[in-house]
């Protein structure tokens, strides 16, 4: 009987042809494989869904939002386990895909005025600065200037509009909270296993690079988590693990107050393990900022209490000195730490640089930034040790009185929408997004926070949801008058 099956995959594979160019093809990514590393065949295995993913954006815009927030969280992670891949760039894919897909929805029939407003002007102005900081007569290397103004004022000016347009309901401040309570509560149990386990041999490398110098102090390891560091994962924690306890105290069940509530310790356990003294000051800023929210004066003075308390056993007892991480927490406070003094050193030289620069030296030309493509240049070399003192750096007096001016600003409306909000489940969520974040600027001032990943992305999302609110409580109120 003839045989109907013809040209089937194995009978492709008796041709020369075929089989010549399956070897060739073979030993062409075994090369590569050599010379790239792993990262190699890893792309090729990513490709296909990856492709998938970037159609999904294209069909539903959200969803590269909604991704982007999640990836920032891991984005330094994933170089620790697979090196040689730019994966910030990811960032900024993410959210340019996002702003294509809505252009390519439809510019014409968008409705584009939620993103009409002040917050998306600030970050405009801010970015049209930045460009305007090219011209700086002290300015360095473009490729400086370009990976600088990312973390500055890229992604807050891409991410405020999207966030009006797209996640512009309340239950996406609901999916927005629980992505971030969710992954730090991740962040801190992954750090616990590193504090009580110890590193895996990928983090291992990490330290043996040359990050055992800042993570291991007197034989204990200052948890990092997934996070770039100890400095932002314990400012980070600080951020979520208050804004958790915040939740706690809002009417909510009692079921959902104790989820709030666990999840809260859990990450601020992560927080004191981290080492990192500046978090201690996102706390004291948060609750402060909390409390005059509230706008109830004897929760205020109880409150003041516990922290004025808090603050005495730090600075004026040895209560909890057995415990390292206490230990640690409490030199944030000591004026006289050797850390400290050779912070406020670098800022008096800084100062009398400074002082014929009324415009700074131009974006990228400190930090690690500067240290990268800048090293020739005197101000590089001298660590900002300071989100404050990195934009006076780069910006002159002028810039840092606009960019701090912008920033309160930004939390005197947000204070404004919270007292006059009359649903309380939503006023106690924005209490939490505003009270965190401005702990998080205050101690920027000690350290470079805000503009790292996952802060700076949680801190910008934050402010859009607060101003947004403010037309949430506009419609809410204009259908209970037409209801009546």
């Amino acid at each position: 009987m003839e045989s109907f099956a013809r040209d089937t995959g194995s009978d492709q594979l008796r041709s020369k042809i075929v089989f010549i160019l399956l070897v060739g093809m073979g030993v062409l990514f075994g090369v590569l494989t050599a010379k790239k590393g792993i990262s190699f065949p890893i792309i090729l295995i990513v490709l296909p869904p990856l492709a998938g993913f970037i159609t999904s954006i294209f069909l539903n815009p959200k969803i590269g939002v909604l991704s982007f927030i999640i990836y920032c969280f891991f984005v330094t992670g994933f170089a620790r386990y697979v090196p040689g891949i730019p994966y910030g760039l990811g960032m900024d894919g993410l959210l340019v895909l996002s702003l294509l897909a809505v252009f390519f929805g439809g510019f014409r029939k968008t409705d584009w005025s939620p993103a009409k407003n002040d917050l998306t002007t600030l970050a405009l102005i801010w970015f049209v600065i930045n460009i305007l900081e090219l011209g700086n007569p002290y300015g360095g290397s473009p490729v400086g200037w370009f990976y600088g103004m990312r973390s500055a004022t890229l992604y807050w000016t891409l991410v405020t509009p999207l966030t009006f347009m797209l996640l512009n309901k309340k239950k996406d401040l609901d999916t927005f909270l629980w992505i971030i309570l969710g992954i730090s509560l991740l962040g801190a149990l992954w750090g616990i296993r590193q504090f009580l386990f110890g590193v895996d041999p990928m983090e291992q490398r990490w330290l043996d690079n040359g990050a055992a110098k800042t993570h291991l102090l007197f034989g204990k390891l200052r948890v990092f988590s997934f996070y770039s560091d100890a400095g932002q994962f314990g400012a980070s924690q600080a951020h979520v693990g208050i804004m958790a306890l915040f939740l706690a105290l809002g009417p909510f069940t009692f079921k959902r107050k104790m989820t709030f509530a666990g999840i809260g310790m859990t990450i601020l356990y992560g927080m004191l393990i981290s080492g990192t003294r500046g978090a201690l000051f996102v706390l004291f800023v948060a609750v402060a900022i909390y409390l005059f929210l509230t706008k109830n004066i004897k929760i205020l003075i109880i409150g003041g209490i516990f922290g004025i308390g808090a603050f005495v056993i730090l600075k004026y007892t040895s209560i909890g000195s057995g415990n390292a991480e206490i230990v640690r927490l409490r030199t944030a406070l000591d004026p006289n730490d050797l850390s400290f003094q050779e912070r406020l050193k670098n800022q008096r030289i800084l100062s009398d640089y400074l002082s014929t620069r009324p415009f700074g030296t131009g974006v990228g030309t400190i930090g690690n930034w500067g240290v990268k493509y800048n090293e020739h240049k005197f101000i590089s070399q001298i660590p900002p040790d300071s989100l404050f003192v990195k934009v006076w750096a780069e910006y002159g007096i002028i810039g840092f009185l606009l960019w701090f001016g912008t920033q309160l600003y930004i939390f005197g409306k947000s204070c404004g929408i919270i007292w006059n909000m009359r649903d309380l489940v939503l006023k106690q969520k924005l209490m939490a997004l505003t009270a965190g974040s401005c702990g998080i600027l205050f101690a920027s001032y000690g350290n470079e926070v805000q503009n790292q990943m996952p802060t700076s992305a949680i801190a910008y999302m934050s402010w859009a949801f607060t101003f947004m609110a403010a037309r949430w409580e506009a419609s809410d109120k204009l259908l209970n008058k037409n209801y009546e």
